[in-house]
């Protein structure tokens, strides 16, 4: 039996491209099914899922919907109709992988029923968003976002070009989803979550590399502001045995402005749910901002570092470190399992070291002795001699897991 595709198009605008892009995949032995979310205008040819019907998903009608002043009003109900026959697909079995093309609105469509659907589901939007800030339609989700180049108005050399080459990556998808299932992870394997930055890799490859020995699946989590939330979804939606939070820093940069926001909730799906959870400031000595001119004028007077020419960081005011520490205090009052802090005095990432660029020991021993008249008896609190990188730091911070899984009656 073929794999089936479905393609997320409005029909009123992009007709003549979702053909193509049909008959793409259609020769690549893929079966098409094609979903009409179009509000002005009409198909010009059948489809399989009318805008009626999406529409009526979404529990109104399609002159209902022609009637909303609001492009983006009436948009986001056919998105509501749009993702609830997806998944519906999904359920049933009927569709392997979906597709969509389009511009802004196009996108926000196709995008939203994507973000919509399970991790390791084949997801491509081809769109002339994506040489843009990409966060706000990929969010937290595997998608694949190609690059239309030109506008996806009709067919020509540039259009073909990029419709077949995204249906091809599609086509591989769908079709190599069978083969691959041996690669998948047994569901008995013990899942880690952690948190890090380049600022603290040689922390986390020592730390991971150790928990994989064990016997421990290691999901590891890029904090720049999406990567923190793809860290809590996964949390809350997985069976997670132990969460490593060595890289706090989105907590720092929503809070004081920095551009690795992750929002205010960061870390808690942990603490809420109440997974085991050792939480480390690595990386909290610094903010994220963009070039350095930008850099100059957001944060007047700081320390900084040029880490790329898009990227600069500043350094995190002692004043700054304190109220993060009190903030980390009332997150982990509120834990409904087992929750602990080990401090890595001698540094909090690269940056913040004897060799490093924005070393402040001041700040570290102020962030310390907040955290420590803040927090209750009950939570531990380890502090360390050593940098965060250091091989001796990494031992510790092993041994606080290991007799924190232990105790809360995990096997170790």
């Amino acid at each position: 039996m073929k794999p089936c595709a479905l393609i997320v198009a409005t029909m009123d605008t992009k007709a003549r491209e979702t053909l193509f892009l049909k008959e793409c995949l259609e020769s690549q032995d893929v079966d098409v099914m094609i979903l009409d979310a179009g509000i002005k205008g009409g198909s010009p040819v059948p489809v399989d899922i009318t805008r009626d019907r999406v529409a009526a998903s979404a529990g109104t009608s399609i002159a209902e919907v022609q009637g909303i002043r609001g492009e983006g009003v009436a948009l986001n109900t056919m998105i509501r109709g749009a993702v609830k026959l997806a998944q519906a697909l999904i359920d049933e079995g009927k569709i392997e992988g979906v597709i969509g093309l389009g511009g802004s609105m196009g996108t926000t469509l196709g995008t939203a029923v994507m973000r919509a659907l399970p991790l390791g589901f084949p997801k491509v939007m081809v769109t002339t968003m994506a040489s843009r800030n990409t966060r706000p339609f990929v969010g937290t989700k595997d998608i694949l976002m190609l690059h239309s180049v030109c506008d996806l108005a009709g067919l020509n050399k540039i259009t073909r070009s990029v419709l077949t080459n995204g249906a091809l990556a599609l086509a591989g998808m769908v079709t190599g989803k069978r083969a691959k299932q041996h690669l998948q992870t047994p569901g008995n394997i013990p899942t880690v979550a952690i948190s890090t930055l380049g600022t603290t890799e040689r922390c986390v490859s020592l730390v991971r590399e150790e928990l994989e020995q064990e016997g421990n699946e290691v999901v590891t989590f890029h904090t720049v502001g999406s990567g923190g939330q793809a860290m809590d979804e996964f949390i809350q939606e997985q069976d997670v045995k132990l969460v490593l939070e060595i890289s706090l820093h989105e907590l720092a940069d929503h809070r004081f402005g920095g551009d690795y926001d992750a929002g205010p909730n960061r870390a808690m799906a942990a603490l809420e749910k109440g997974v085991p959870a050792i939480l480390v400031p690595g990386n909290i000595d610094f903010l994220v901002t963009g070039p350095l001119e930008s850099a100059k004028k957001r944060f007047p007077g700081r320390p900084f570092h040029i880490h790329n020419s898009a990227i600069t960081v500043v350094r995190a005011s002692a004043e700054e470190m304190k109220e993060l520490a009190r903030l980390l205090a009332d997150m982990a009052k509120r834990a409904r399992g087992p929750v602990a802090f080990v401090i890595p005095l001698g540094g909090f990432s690269a940056f913040d070291s004897p060799n490093g660029p924005l070393e402040d020991k001041g700040a570290r021993h102020a962030f310390s002795e907040e955290l420590k008249s803040s927090l209750p008896p009950h939570i531990e609190l380890m502090e360390s001699e050593y940098h965060i990188n250091d091989t001796a730091f990494v031992s510790q911070l092993l041994g606080a897991a290991t007799k924190m899984i232990c105790e809360s009656g995990v096997t170790c």
